[in-house]
């Protein structure tokens, strides 16, 4: 009798999870069957949105619903807090399954090279958000001492990270924050946040809907130069060509003619502004300064020569994230990524790494939306399936589901369950429902293992 088709997925945040229902989807799923485990470094599951999604939005984290249907499936089994490669190695998957799918995403902050960018006051966007979003390997504590705060870039990220600094502590209570989180936000001295972009208005990268909510803060007034609404013929084509990108510029032409409210945090959006230094004294922050930009016709900008220094002592770069490379995989460092065709993992000598395969951020770079994952891993699974109806996967040597759970015991690895998350998201819910809240996240790895019963 012929068995189900073996595949580990590393990785179980959005696009890892979709990768298991594209296969749970697929014609294999028939008989024999589709058994599939995910890995994931983390206790819990859902990657991004738990630990990359500000706290306050809970429309972004309600798709944890959807993805919370997939992992319920009898064909699916989680083993969290397991670690690629320290736990569990590549061989050693291949060792219990057909396949491999890499979905590890991207957590780390890209590099911004200009002087100053290592100055005591200036931080990784990605670092910030992992600290507000109770990630358990991160420091409990965050310095919140300046008054006046630049955020670089001019995408979601960069907007989650100002809001969460121009809200009040109290505003953001009644979301799944931490004790230690609310405490050290108390201590928030922020009054003022810049956003730096290099571009205009029609080349900003934020979504319509996260835009918009910058607005509905009754302490944070939204601020911008009428100055800085400015368009060129490539500026024009974008807008008529992308529907999100007009909404964008229309709604920060509202906001540029109206008049200045009298909230008490300030919060500024800065166009044709380009970082080009963080200026030092004593090893710490005391200013930003930006070249003025121009449009060329095309959408682009070119530097004008004209320089502000901006009156900041705390910077958070928000220009991207970027994946660890992972061992025993191809790798290129100018993208970060693992090079692929079609969701195949290829080697340096052009040929496909059998039976590995890759999705996501992984594979294609931190761009896009949590959804837009999906298509990526539709495709890599399609090519997956693919070689298993070519008989081109390796066959392992211990398929048996069981022989996972022996292997981690034998490593000691204290690994978590799909029934340890509900036990941990009943933990959670606990400490939540005495203050009226919906959770409170459990930040500690160890506590979440116990309350995992890990």
């Amino acid at each position: 009798m012929r068995r189900p088709l073996r595949v580990a997925i590393v990785g179980a945040g959005p696009a890892g999870i979709y990768a298991a229902d594209a296969l749970l989807k697929s014609e294999a799923a028939a008989e024999p069957g589709v058994s599939i485990d995910l890995f994931e470094r983390m206790p819990a599951p859902f990657g991004l949105i738990r630990y990359g999604v500000a706290p306050d939005h809970p429309r972004i984290k309600g798709i944890v619903t959807a993805l919370h249907q997939v992992l319920d499936k009898p064909q699916i089994r989680f083993f969290g807090n397991v670690d690629y490669p320290r736990d569990i190695s590549l061989d050693d998957l291949r060792t219990f399954y057909d396949a491999v799918i890499f979905s590890t995403g991207a957590t780390a902050d890209r590099a911004l090279d200009i002087p100053g960018i290592d100055l005591d006051g200036s931080y990784g966007a990605a670092d910030f958000v992992s600290w507000y979003d109770g990630h358990p390997d991160v420091p409990r504590t965050w310095p919140l001492e300046a008054e006046k705060v630049a955020v670089l870039g001019v995408g979601n990220v960069a907007l989650d990270v100002a809001r969460v600094l121009a809200k009040t502590a109290d505003e953001l209570l009644p979301t799944e924050i931490p004790a230690n989180v609310y405490e050290g936000l108390t201590a928030n001295k922020a009054l003022e946040v810049h956003v730096f972009g290099r571009r205009g208005p029609a080349q900003a990268k934020f979504s319509p809907m996260e835009l918009r909510e910058l607005d509905h803060s009754p302490n944070i007034e939204v601020i911008i130069n009428p100055e800085d609404i400015d368009y060129d013929e490539g500026s024009i084509a974008t807008r008529r060509g992308n529907k999100q990108a007009d909404m964008v510029a229309k709604t920060l032409e509202n906001w540029a003619i109206r008049d200045t409210g009298d909230r008490p945090h300030k919060l500024f959006l800065h166009f044709f502004e380009s970082p080009t230094e963080i200026l030092g004294e004593d090893g710490r922050v005391v200013g930003l300064r930006t070249e003025r930009t121009q449009l060329d016709g095309t959408g682009n900008v070119k530097g004008t020569g004209t320089y502000t220094d901006w009156d900041v002592t705390g910077v958070y770069r928000a220009v991207g994230y970027l994946s660890d490379e992972l061992p025993k995989l191809p790798w290129d460092i100018a993208t970060g990524t693992v090079p692929d065709e079609g969701g195949r993992v290829v080697q340096e000598n052009g040929e496909h790494l059998p039976s590995t395969y890759v999705t996501g951020w992984i594979r294609r770079g931190p761009v896009g939306l949590i959804g837009h994952t999906k298509g990526d891993a539709n495709e890599t699974v399609a090519n997956l399936l693919a070689d298993h109806a070519a008989d081109r996967l390796h066959t392992p040597e211990s398929p048996a589901p069981e022989a996972v759970g022996a292997f981690l015991a034998e490593r000691s690895v204290r690994y978590t369950t799909w029934e340890g998350w509900y036990r941990l998201d009943a933990a959670e819910k606990a400490l939540g429902e005495p203050q009226g809240r919906a959770l409170v996240k459990i930040v500690e790895r160890e506590d979440m293992l116990d309350a995992s019963g890990a």
